[in-house]
């Protein structure tokens, strides 16, 4: 307990630290901590700063949680400032009872991370009960011939506390005939006997009163008194006599109830009625757990013993005759403890959710292995069953602590059966288990999984706005925001600014939808980067490719590049020499269709013709060739209607005028035009004043347009305005091979010299006669390509455009023509002729 009154003060605490290493295998140093205070302090008293002790700051305390881990609630922690404080009432003779050292010892748990520290208080015994006597008052029947020196055993007093707080020493009221003497039994306990100083003499005092006392040593001391009264009774020369004055007996505590433990034997040398001898306890208490025989002086067990209760027990008997004269003797039985309790595993501090990113070594909860067993019964060896990532380690006599042992996964194991099996040392062993289940909390450390490495989606055009186009779907095998995905668009080959007006994705669902109707035509392909992140912290993310291919449809109508229309809407007409063989090239019907595949697939069909069986189409060139020579009942002009149809389902076609003049030159086709007009009705007629009406305003219009477009153009000596009208249009070039398009129809990228009106016009060229000799003459459109012209020395260029024939002569007057050069050569004329077409492109000297 220590020396000094002041360690025996109330308010003395003392605490102590005790560092010690707890295994090999253990990260940090566990530390003991020791407080010693006495016991009844009020509730709320502070015991010590255990904080500050277990060198804890003050601003460490909100994320540590420091608590106390007990069985009884004995202590509890200031959360504020780390005090341990008694929150219960502390008796020490209610929790220890005699045992000369009382501790509580309880682990002080602190998180964040989890660790545990054993604490012991030490309760000091404070002098707060007074030594009691079992009755108030005894009586003595001692017979007048009773020697001096006779000792009779007095009732003994109990005092809870120990130490020198216990009972200490008797005291007897001073008596000339009796004096008192202390005795001591084997646990230490003192009791009284009455020594008789002097003979009795009935006739002289019948009885006397005597006050004994009990008291301690305590600060302030404490006592009792109880009331002797002794009889002196008539003449029995001989009291009875027990043949042992102490009787000690060991009993195993398992011994069973009704088992005859022990017979006193007592004589008296007296006879008759004097001789009677009868026993009893002197104690009531007694009567309880053991019976005793009046006559036989046989001790029976009553009830079972429990060595864990009641170590030992110290009995007095009495026998007494028939005289009244009384002999005492003690009984002291000594429990012997066996193996009958079954080691018992106690979890504290077991948290609810054990996070999968803890570390190897990370303390988990603590164990408490309780044996009510004493010796090699109570020691208790712990073992943790099966194959987990946990391992126990023992801190303490009967405390062990789990720690982890292995990297856990939630998504592989969510939890964890353990269990403990307690086997004590007795003979034979003891043992019992405890099984609780780990729960594994979960931890954002898997990132999304796309169901595809990356995925390409077909996309036909024309689709309707709003369309979904796919799906993408990510896997997140972690729980709740872990594994909560949302997808968003990341990157892709559109630019920024219109990549939101194609394409959406549905945050929650990974549905991607068309926010327009895609256009082969315009866009064939795309490729996206979506992104799946999870609501983690931190988030973490993963990105696939999609890529969308917009699929063709047959929308778009083949066009007809040539033959063009004139300026107001009419077919323009070519010239075939009249002494054109069988499959002479006529001209060449030029179209594109902007769909691609089969849908682009172009064929040409003849749907009208003025002769049948003059002219042949080609399949899939356009060409127009003559079928058979010109006969004498053919007309010289004909009428040919080619429709070019392209492959799609359903197919879309567009059709082609073709008006061909049979003429060996262009004086001569332009009478021809005139000479021969169609046969027409009257409403046809009046069809054509109509148009001709139309087309005088038509021409006067645009007169007075030309004429302020030139005004304009002269004042600003800007001679590209007029586009390929002016003569200057024409550049030399090196030498230029006409494209050939004889086998397939003309890319998008071939375009006819345009005026910049918007319309086709077929020009006869004549190339400048400064120009040098041996250049080709290239005429360039409003989009700048080239187109090969003539390569002669022509002073000027000339621009005829030849409007449907009319059924009169007027408005038509051919200009006179230039000299030709000799031997002209047509550039689309696969055979050479001694006649010139209008549609030519070339000429060569």
């Amino acid at each position: 307990m220590g020396s000094g009154a002041g360690e025996r003060g109330w308010a003395e605490r003392r605490p102590v630290l005790f560092p010690f290493l707890l295994s090999l295998f253990c990260l940090a140093l566990s530390e003991q901590i020791r407080y010693r205070i006495p016991e009844e302090m009020p509730e709320g008293s502070v015991v010590g700063n255990l904080a500050k002790d277990l060198r804890l700051s003050v601003h460490e305390l909100p994320t540590r949680k420091l608590r106390v881990s007990s069985e009884k609630p004995y202590f509890t922690v200031r959360s504020e400032s780390g005090e341990l404080l008694v929150s219960s009432r502390l008796d020490r003779e209610q929790i220890c009872g005699k045992k000369p050292a009382c501790a509580l010892e309880f682990e002080a748990v602190a998180e964040n991370p989890l660790n545990f520290y054993h604490v012991n208080v030490e309760i000091e015994d404070v002098n707060d009960h007074t030594p009691k006597f079992t009755q108030n008052s005894f009586e003595l029947q001692i017979s007048e011939s009773t020697k001096p020196g006779a000792r009779f055993i007095l009732g003994s007093a109990h005092d809870a506390d120990i130490g020198t707080n216990s009972l200490q020493n008797y005291q007897l009221s001073p008596d000339d005939h009796f004096s008192l003497v202390i005795k001591e039994k084997l646990d230490g306990s003192k009791y009284p006997e009455l020594v008789l100083k002097t003979p009795l003499d009935r006739e002289e005092q019948t009885s006397y009163h005597l006050t004994l006392m009990a008291l301690d040593f305590g600060d302030p001391p404490l006592s009792s008194t109880a009331q002797i009264q002794v009889l002196v009774t008539d003449a029995n020369d001989n009291p009875p006599v027990f043949s042992q004055e102490l009787y000690r007996v060991e009993l195993p505590e398992n011994v069973l109830p009704g088992t005859t433990l022990l017979r006193v034997m007592a004589t008296d040398q007296d006879e008759g009625v004097n001789a009677e001898i009868t026993f009893c306890f002197t104690e009531a208490g007694q009567i309880t757990q053991f019976d005793l025989n009046s006559h036989t002086g046989e001790i029976t067990l009553l009830n079972a013993l429990d060595f864990e209760e009641v170590k030992e027990y110290s009995i007095v008997l009495e026998a007494k005759d028939g005289g009244g004269m009384i002999a005492q003797c003690t009984v002291e039985i000594e429990v012997l403890d066996i193996n009958d309790n079954v080691p018992e595993v106690i979890f504290q501090s077991l948290p609810d959710l054990i996070m999968e990113d803890t570390k190897l070594g990370t303390h988990i909860a603590l164990l408490k292995i309780r044996d009510k067993d004493s010796g090699h019964n109570g020691e208790v060896i712990c073992k943790l069953e099966g194959d987990v990532p946990f391992k126990i380690l023992n801190i303490s006599r009967n405390t062990y602590k789990l720690v982890t042992d292995g990297v856990l996964d939630r998504e592989q194991t969510p939890e964890y059966n353990i269990t403990i099996t307690a086997t004590d040392r007795g003979k034979p062993p003891l043992s019992s288990s405890s099984s609780k289940t780990l729960h594994i909390g979960d931890v954002n450390d898997n990132m999304p999984v796309f169901e595809q490495a990356s995925y390409v989606v077909h996309v036909a055009e024309n689709n309707p706005p709003g369309t979904s186009i796919t799906q993408v779907r990510a896997l997140d095998p972690d729980l709740g925001p872990n594994g909560h995905v949302s997808y968003s668009i990341v990157a892709s080959d559109l630019e920024p600014s219109t990549l939101w007006s194609y394409v959406s994705v549905s945050a929650q669902s990974g549905v991607v939808f068309a926010q327009r109707a895609f256009d082969h035509e315009q866009l064939r392909a795309f490729e996206l980067t979506l992104q799946a992140r999870d609501h983690g912290s931190p988030a973490l993310s993963a990105n696939v490719s999609l890529r969308v291919l917009v699929g063709d449809r047959n929308d778009n109508a083949p066009r007809v590049l040539y033959p063009a229309l004139g300026p107001d809407g009419s077919a323009l007409f070519d010239t075939v020499p009249r002494a054109a063989q069988p499959g002479y090239l006529v001209t060449k019907v030029v179209a594109v269709d902007a769909d691609s595949g089969h849908n682009a697939w172009l064929s040409y069909h003849v749907l009208q013709a003025s002769e049948p069986g003059l002219f042949s189409v080609g399949l899939r060139t356009g060409e127009v060739r003559t079928a058979r020579a010109l006969g004498d009942r053919d007309a010289a002009r004909q009428r040919l209607l080619v429709a070019v149809r392209d492959g799609g389902q359903p197919p879309l076609s567009a059709t082609a005028t073709l008006l061909l003049v049979f003429a060996d030159s262009l004086q001569e086709a332009l009478p021809d035009l005139s000479d021969h007009p169609e046969p027409t009705d009257p409403q046809a007629e009046l069809q054509f004043y109509l148009v001709v009406a139309l087309a005088l305003i038509s021409v006067l219009f645009l007169l007075a347009v030309i004429l302020a477009v030139a005004l304009h153009l002269r004042r600003s000596s800007s001679p590209a305005a007029w586009g390929c009208f002016q003569p200057g249009v024409c550049v030399k070039s090196g030498p230029v091979v006409p494209p050939s398009y004889s086998e397939g129809t003309l890319p998008y990228s071939y375009n006819l010299c345009v005026a910049h009106t918007g319309k086709t016009e077929f020009n006869f060229l004549k190339c400048n006669e400064q120009l040098s000799s041996g250049q080709d003459i290239l005429c360039g459109d409003s989009s700048g390509a080239l187109f090969p012209l003539c390569n002669s020395s022509e002073s000027a260029s000339h621009q005829v455009s030849f409007l449907k024939p009319r059924p009169t002569r007027t408005g038509v007057s051919p200009r006179p023509r230039d000299p030709a050069p000799a031997d002209p050569k047509m550039a689309m004329k696969p055979a050479p002729g001694p006649t010139t077409s209008l549609t030519q492109r070339c000429c060569k000297p």
